[in-house]
């Protein structure tokens, strides 16, 4: 199995603590670390790791606004192993949970574990609330996705330009006929971010809801209610809204077994966590209507595809490429045929001029042999 991972640091303050999570996980794993840090960084990187994983930048024929796709796309074109494991730099994983995705990726094309955080300050456990609602009602989006190589080759990759990267990977898969799976108790560790990372991101994670219009909906309509039943004085309602996410929340918390790893404080933190993202909801609107979200120097505008813009791409890619084989067989064909057996000019060259009692040379039907070559297309790039 080969692993993938994607970074781009400011400063290398996690570096002792990366290097020592790369040297007990060589011990399983091919590690393909593409780098996307400053000169100065990237050095001081490879000099770390040196011997424990294969260390490169990303391939410059690759511009997507988005770097981790570049990242993503470096690597699986330089992953050996049928099997690989994609996972952001914050995400650890033990040799159980490298053999259960192993043994998951033998039957699917995609699987989406769960993350679950390593250590709980407060704001961990408010961003645990939020993997505990997605929980409850289906599977939560993690930092990690394993892919089957051939797969992703076989696709062509994925588009790059879009904030929301692992939802436009998965949809991806979805709408090229991949089986995907969502292993609710297969759980693989995380560091928590710094509190300053972690309020720096309320909005740009708000953004993502942009490409699932039915849960932004649901979001933005939370404040307008709120003030509602403020001004109308009915708390009733609110009460209710509250207990309807703890509970919810709760029921994420235990599926699966996920008692184990997550904590009960954490569904208490669910009404808070709406609150935040109905304010922040209304906030990613707004920088969709400037021109997009800020990121890494530049603004994104799209969030992700949607699965029926994804559909109709694969279905005009399996067509082109299909057009592309019919055309290369039928000019392979065509110049078989000729060296087989020649044009009427090439065998007589002179007899096009040679004059017959109808004005022209007779010519004997079997000695034609007409061919037209069409130029081959040009296949869509990876």
């Amino acid at each position: 199995m080969d692993y993938v991972l994607p970074l781009r640091w400011a400063d290398d303050r996690g570096l002792g603590e990366l290097t020592a999570y790369l040297r007990a996980l060589g011990r399983h794993v091919r590690i393909i670390v593409v780098d996307g840090s400053p000169p100065e960084l990237f050095e001081r990187h490879a000099a770390a790791w040196h011997g424990l994983a294969a260390h490169v930048r990303p391939a410059p024929d690759l511009r997507f606004a988005n770097g981790k796709v570049n990242g993503v796309i470096t690597g699986m074109r330089l992953a050996t192993a049928e099997h690989v494991v994609i996972a952001d730099d914050d995400v650890r994983y033990d040799e159980p949970a490298l053999a259960r995705m192993a043994a998951l990726l033998a039957r699917a094309d995609l699987v989406r574990p769960q993350n679950h955080f390593a250590r709980l300050p407060w704001h961990a456990r408010w961003d645990t609330a939020r993997t505990l609602l997605n929980r409850g009602l289906g599977a939560d989006y993690p930092g990690t996705l394993g892919v089957r190589r051939s797969f992703f080759l076989r696709m062509g990759g994925y588009d790059g330009d879009v904030l929301f990267e692992n939802l436009e990977l998965i949809r991806t898969v979805r709408a090229h006929g991949g089986t995907e799976l969502r292993p609710l108790d297969l759980y693989v560790p995380r560091l928590p971010p710094e509190a300053a990372r972690f309020w720096s991101q309320r909005v740009r994670q708000a953004y993502d809801d942009l490409a699932q219009p039915a849960r932004l909906a649901l979001f933005l309509s939370v404040l307008p209610g709120l003030a509602w039943c403020v001004l109308r004085r009915r708390y009733g309602p609110v009460a209710a809204g509250a207990c309807a996410a703890v509970a919810l929340a709760e029921l994420g918390r235990r599926r699966a077994g996920g008692g184990r790893v997550f904590p009960r404080t954490a569904s208490l933190f669910a009404p808070v966590w709406v609150l935040e993202r109905a304010v922040c909801g209304w906030l990613a609107v707004g920088a969709a209507a400037c021109g997009g979200v800020p990121y890494a120097g530049r603004r994104l505008r799209r969030a992700a595809h949607s699965v029926r813009w994804l559909r109709r791409s694969a279905h005009s890619a399996r067509r082109s490429a299909h057009s592309t084989r019919r055309s290369s067989r039928f000019t392979r064909w065509s110049s078989r045929f000729v060296r087989r057996s020649g044009s009427l000019g090439a065998r007589k060259p002179a007899a096009l001029c040679e004059p017959s009692q109808n004005g022209f040379a007779a010519e004997s039907p079997q000695r034609h042999s007409a061919t037209v070559a069409r130029p081959a297309g040009i296949g869509t790039p990876s």
